[in-house]
């Protein structure tokens, strides 16, 4: 069986990540893998900036062609490995994850649909659509809490790289969805619907075998 691929966006804060595991619960792990994007995050080094600012909302900042060449050798078959950011370091890990193909492959990340190579691989691309005061918040509130960032950080890196990047290339890549989820992981309706249209796919492809 070909695995199915599923591309999840949505600007920083969406609930991408409560989606992806709304999915997966409905679906069944033993069906499905996550991927997130920001695995493949770049070292500081060669991180792209905004003046003295590092730009992690730019597309240059992820080596995206090496999720491409992942997606490609789990469609066909084959193990990978993913890379273990480090964002304490802002560098990769010398440990991988090992990814083996499953039914389902689901992508998640703020810039997948921004990348043509990326998009011509999935076969549904759903973006979570959630307002921008929201998103803010729930940032905010993850940046204090789990990576130790003061207030004032938070805030400079949002106006001087998070919103710009979100209204250059996150936003406007939302016309290439094929669905568009309001509230995230509360659209139970949504979620019940995406994961429906999954099952249909996955029961087309064990007919065509």
């Amino acid at each position: 069986m070909v695995p199915i691929i599923i591309g999840v966006a949505g600007g920083t804060g969406s609930g991408k990540t409560t989606v992806a595991q709304a999915i997966l619960e409905r679906i069944g792990a033993e069906r499905m893998v996550v991927i997130a994007h920001d695995a493949y995050y770049r070292d500081l080094a060669d991180m792209p900036r905004i003046g003295d600012a590092i730009n992690f909302d730019h597309p240059d900042s992820l080596e995206t062609d090496l999720l491409v060449e992942h997606l490609k050798r789990l469609r066909a078959g084959l193990t990978v490995h993913v890379p273990i950011y480090d964002h304490a370091t802002f560098t990769r890990s010398d440990r991988t994850l090992p990814v083996e193909p499953r039914p389902v492959i689901l992508v998640e990340g703020i810039l997948i649909f921004a990348e043509r190579a990326l998009r011509d691989l999935f076969d549904m691309k759903i973006y979570v659509d959630t307002d921008a005061d929201i998103r803010f918040i729930r940032r905010l509130q993850r940046d204090l809490s789990e990576r130790k960032r003061t207030l004032e950080s938070v805030i400079e890196q949002y106006l001087a790289t998070v919103r710009p990047m979100h209204l250059e290339f996150v936003e406007p890549s939302k016309r290439y969805a094929d669905i568009i989820v309001p509230e995230g992981g509360y659209n139970t309706v949504a979620l019940d619907l995406i994961a429906a249209r999954i099952q249909q796919l996955l029961d087309k492809q064990i007919h065509a075998t």
